[in-house]
């Protein structure tokens, strides 16, 4: 069940009702809304459908026990391709991009006869991050795109893509979670969080799904403690700053790093909230540099004890105009 996302689930399910769908659908919205976990909905939908034993269930649901959608949930279905970004060659971590390499080999693949139905799917998660030759091969197979074939991308910026790419594809925008969503989310899949700590978490998240229960799985709450003290009581001598940069700038601390990447910047937008006037927009143009440094810090791999220390300087920036 996607929780939260109506009126992407009901479009797409319509059209796939009908058969009558546009092969490439842009999965629109802030990270950690859903979009990925609709992508997989509705590959499990369309293939277990496609290939039988059918079933009687509404809108983007498929049985767990369908021989389809185990195959799916293995990553083994051969009709099926999801293209992400890969592990270094060397070191540790992801490559920056999705490669050309990789849409070359989608598009070996989509030459060859579905295996199990009519249908093939393709999901691109995040077409954000393909590299531009990979970007201008896939154009190209979405421009001549083969029969019964469903193209999902990801994207948490698509002002950022090809105007080209966005062209060809059907646009489902999905929208920051509600707080009833979120908790709904949090109930489901930490049952063991308190209230309090549930309310925290959803209160720093920015009704992203993915963030919240991030923060919860890496007991988030020492690094918000400790970035809630520079919001709230500056950092005029950088020790703040310094011992957080340490903390995350450890080798195993690559997680909870993007964690608060994530959090930064959010933290800042609520502290906003609660001012008005010269105050509001001195903190809004922090908060637009946090978000800022946290996409640059990703795409360029930056070191995290220097990106940690200069958000907190922005931290500490934001302080200065806020009660």
């Amino acid at each position: 069940m996607i929780l939260g996302q109506d009126r992407a689930v009901e479009q797409f399910a319509s059209a796939w009702t009908s058969r009558k769908l546009h092969h490439g659908w842009l999965l629109a919205g802030p990270k950690g809304v859903g979009k990925a976990s609709f992508a997989q909905a509705a590959a499990r939908r369309v293939l277990s459908e496609a290939a039988g034993p059918p079933f009687d269930l509404p809108a983007l649901d498929s049985p767990d026990e369908h021989p389809i959608v185990k195959l799916i949930t293995a990553g083994s279905h051969p009709d099926m391709r999801w293209l992400k970004r890969l592990p270094r060659e060397k070191g540790e971590g992801l490559a920056r991009n999705i490669s050309v390499e990789q849409v070359r080999e989608l598009g070996e693949f989509l030459t060859l006869t579905p295996a199990l139905s009519p249908w093939r799917v393709a999901v691109i998660d995040t077409v954000d991050e393909l590299e531009a030759s990979a970007a201008n091969a896939l154009l190209k197979i979405l421009e001549e795109p083969p029969p019964n074939t469903l193209f999902f991308l990801v994207s948490h910026a698509p002002g950022r893509l090809l105007p080209t790419v966005r062209s060809r594809c059907r646009r489902l925008d999905f929208q920051a979670l509600s707080g009833d969503a979120m908790t709904s989310i949090l109930a489901r899949d930490v049952p063991e969080l308190s209230k309090t700590d549930r309310d925290r978490i959803i209160a720093m998240s920015a009704g992203s799904a993915g963030r919240a229960l991030a923060f919860a799985e890496l007991d988030f709450g020492k690094i918000e403690d400790a970035a809630m003290a520079i919001l709230r009581h500056g950092d005029p001598t950088n020790a703040r700053r310094s011992e957080l940069a340490a903390e995350l700038g450890k080798k195993n601390a690559a997680d909870r790093y993007g964690a608060f990447l994530d959090a930064a910047p959010s933290l800042i937008a609520a502290q906003a909230r609660r001012v008005t006037g010269e105050p509001r927009e001195r903190a809004l143009v922090a908060y637009a540099k946090a978000r800022e440094l946290g996409a640059v810090a990703r795409r360029l791999s930056l070191n995290p004890s220097a990106t940690v220390f200069e958000m907190g300087g922005i931290l500490a920036d934001a302080a200065e105009c806020l009660p």
